[in-house]
């Protein structure tokens, strides 16, 4: 195992202060020593309670002096609609790459994919609601009873932006935005994350969106999908208006339901039994990022969620996949 490890983290909002945090407890854990750089876009801004202490440097300028050449892993967490800029940057000065979902905004989705990372870097995109106890053990259960198929799945997650960040205007963030690569079909895409890494690649999808609320934002607040599998429809619906939060995934089966809720935490299964997986909402990020330093450390190949597919479920959630007559190549 390595017993050091340089990082360039670029961004450091809420998200990028949660990688780093778990990061430094992680590696303090398996006993490797981090050397941690930052760069900013101003260094005027505060940063959150105990980031600055795990810094080696703050950098405006990857031809900063102090910047390395070289890092072995590089955590890209600012805005999205900055990505792509950002990743052209840093692609080749990384050993390997942590990318935020969504890994780019609507309108750079047909970019060439190596412009995001090179060919054989080893490179991940986030997608942490795989690492719940709910969805692990909702995928279990599929994988588990592989001559059990559902004919329909029901998705929604509702929940009322304003809500989201206590003490923050919701009109200034980045999910306001269309500008910023706000909206709630791009902001949401945990969703079609899921659904992909459990059923593959629908065959076709309509898709409905636009802002409908009263809410003063510029973006998408509602979006709704049917998408076309095989032998299953799907049915999702994504806003930032709804004052009740949900959040879960029924699968309707021909002896049951099972209905995965990711707000309460439980699985209710088709004979009816029910299990809670209680856990704190960052035990999901602990697991992906312990899963990112091993595939670093010691794992060959693509990572379970690498560009390539993190574009293509992109493009599915931004309503561009395909049109409902629409077949997907073979």
């Amino acid at each position: 195992m390595a017993e050091k490890l340089t990082v360039l983290f670029v961004g450091l909002g809420s998200i990028g202060t949660r990688h780093i945090r778990n990061l430094d407890h992680l590696c303090k854990e398996k006993g490797i020593s981090l050397y941690i750089d930052a760069l900013r876009h101003d260094l005027t801004v505060p940063l959150r309670s105990g980031v600055e202490e795990l810094l080696a440097n703050q950098l405006l300028d990857l031809d900063d002096e102090d910047a390395l050449p070289f890092y072995d892993i590089v955590f890209v967490t600012n805005p999205t609609a900055l990505h792509a800029e950002i990743l052209e940057q840093v692609k080749d000065r990384a050993g390997a790459l942590f990318i935020e979902k969504p890994i780019v905004s609507r309108n750079q989705i047909y970019g060439s994919v190596q412009r995001l990372s090179n060919p054989g870097q080893k490179a991940y995109v986030a997608a942490p609601m795989r690492w719940s106890k709910t969805f692990m053990e909702t995928k279990d259960y599929l994988d588990e009873h592989p001559d059990k198929h559902p004919f329909s799945a029901r998705a929604i997650c509702s929940s009322y932006l304003p809500d989201w960040r206590p003490g923050v205007d919701y009109r200034k963030v980045y999910s306001a935005s269309e500008e910023m690569g706000g909206g709630v079909d791009i902001d949401l895409i945990h969703e079609w994350d899921y659904l992909v890494y459990l059923f593959g690649m629908p065959q076709q999808t309509y898709n409905l969106r636009g802002k409908f609320s009263d809410l003063e934002i510029t973006s998408n607040d509602l979006s709704v999908y049917i998408a076309k599998y095989p032998e299953l429809l799907v049915e999702l619906h994504l806003d930032y208006f709804g004052r009740k939060q949900q959040r879960y995934l029924e699968l309707y089966f021909s002896d049951g339901t099972l209905i995965a809720d990711f707000i309460e935490h439980k699985i209710t299964f088709p004979d009816g039994s029910v299990q809670y997986y209680e856990e704190n909402t960052n035990d999901w990020y602990l697991r992906e990022m312990d899963y990112f330093l091993d595939y670093v450390l010691f794992l060959d190949g693509k990572s379970i969620n690498p560009p390539a597919e993190a574009l293509n479920v992109l493009e599915v959630s931004a309503g561009l996949y395909d049109s409902w007559n629409k077949e997907v190549d073979e």
